[in-house]
């Protein structure tokens, strides 16, 4: 079962970043089914070491969009990818260290943000977008 389906008031009308949101989706939805069949602490940092990457260039992506349309909310845009990022290398340093991980909490975690973010700062862009 999916963790996050795509839903149409996730888009933000580009087609580059819509794209690359349904990819990062996909990979989130594939480490969610991966660790449910309890993955190893070191395929968890893997995969997300790997999702860390595609989000980071994606962002760097969309914050290049942002700032070319001279979006007025660049700042919190940004400072919401950088939490982000921030939560998701300190995850990957609690799996290296402890070897373990909360499957349940992981997956909510990612599941929230990006709700939560498409939901919040990417509809706004969307909005200011069209």
């Amino acid at each position: 079962m999916s963790l996050i389906e795509w839903r149409d008031d996730f888009s933000v009308g580009v087609a580059s970043v819509d794209l690359e949101h349904r990819e990062l989706i996909d990979l989130i939805n594939d480490l969610h089914t991966r660790i449910g069949d309890n993955a190893s602490a070191d395929d968890v940092v893997s995969m997300l070491g790997e999702i860390f990457a595609q989000i980071s260039a994606h962002f760097a992506l969309e914050e290049k969009y942002i700032r070319e349309t001279r979006y007025p909310l660049l700042d919190a845009h940004k400072a919401d990818h950088e939490n982000l990022l921030d939560d998701l290398r300190d995850i990957m340093e609690n799996v290296d260290v402890d070897g373990s991980y909360n499957q349940q909490v992981l997956s909510e975690n990612l599941q929230r943000w990006f709700t939560e973010h498409f939901r919040t700062h990417d509809a706004k862009l969307h909005r200011l977008g069209h």
